[in-house]
């Protein structure tokens, strides 16, 4: 018995090195692109100094005549987690595809959870610095409060990194090559993120709200400004759309393990 748990022990221990192995590559191919790297971190940063200057501080009638600057900075948040685990890793894994490198790392010895969990994990660092810097940009700059409970944010953040990951995998299963990649997930997100009202708040019970209700980056974007809303009796926790972000994130995985391949599409 002593035998087996300590076998079990450290295989356990085997694994979760094999796991940070692979996110410090992850880590080390998307820094060592360093282009593409300040586009992806920096994007949800310029445009939150952007708008944070030309109306920042201006009043949000129907969120209890908070600064709209209040609103922006957990609206980016929720935006660079679904720009970096959704736009970029779907494109991404879909030139690794028609390249042929996924088919490469078929015929290695690295077991598949382990790659996705570094993706996984990658992403969820990318996420993190963005979250950090936003977060310092908002306080320092325009004098954001910040969330009280702190844990809200981070499960908000961890929910919405496991399921735009999700989608972003399950997505690249539905792009046929990389040419279109790039435009077919840009468009797809855009289109949605503007639904949504990153750019300026939507009414409850407005048509655009009713209608990006039924999409989870409305879900998400209301989960991550749940900590930040001062109003008063106003919970930190939304666990309404919290349920659903995660709803869509089991969905995306069930469609992800159905159609995932490795070689790239001979069509």
């Amino acid at each position: 018995m002593k035998a087996a748990s300590a076998h079990g022990n450290f295989r356990g221990l085997s694994d979760l090195r094999l796991v940070g192995r692979q996110i410090f590559y992850e880590q080390l191919s998307f820094w060592l692109n360093p282009v593409a790297a300040i586009f992806t971190v920096g994007f949800s940063v310029i445009f939150l100094v952007l708008l944070g200057a030309t109306g920042g501080s201006s009043r949000v009638g129907s969120l209890g005549g908070i600064r709209a600057i209040q609103y922006y900075v957990p609206g980016f948040v929720a935006y660079g987690v679904m720009s970096t685990c959704f736009n970029t890793l779907a494109v991404a894994l879909v030139i690794r595809r028609e390249t042929g490198l996924l088919k490469r790392m078929r015929l290695s010895p690295l077991p598949t959870w382990v790659m996705l969990a570094g993706v996984t994990g990658s992403v969820l660092v990318i996420s993190m610095v963005q979250v950090g810097l936003l977060l310092f940009i908002g306080r320092v700059a325009y004098g954001v409060v910040l969330p009280e409970e702190l844990g809200a944010l981070v499960v908000a953040v961890v929910v919405g990194v496991v399921c735009f990951t999700a989608l972003g995998i399950a997505t690249s299963t539905l792009i046929p090559n990389q040419d279109s990649g790039g435009p077919v997930v840009g468009v797809v997100f855009f289109v949605l993120l503007f639904l949504s009202g990153l750019w300026y708040p939507l009414k409850p019970g407005s048509t655009l709200a009713n209608i990006s209700g039924y999409f989870p980056i409305r879900h998400l974007m209301l989960a991550t400004f749940a900590p930040f809303d001062s109003r008063p009796g106003a919970s930190p926790w939304d666990w309404h759309d919290l349920w659903i972000v995660g709803v869509w994130g089991l969905a995306a995985v069930a469609v992800a393990a159905r159609r995932w391949r490795w070689a790239p599409r001979k069509d």
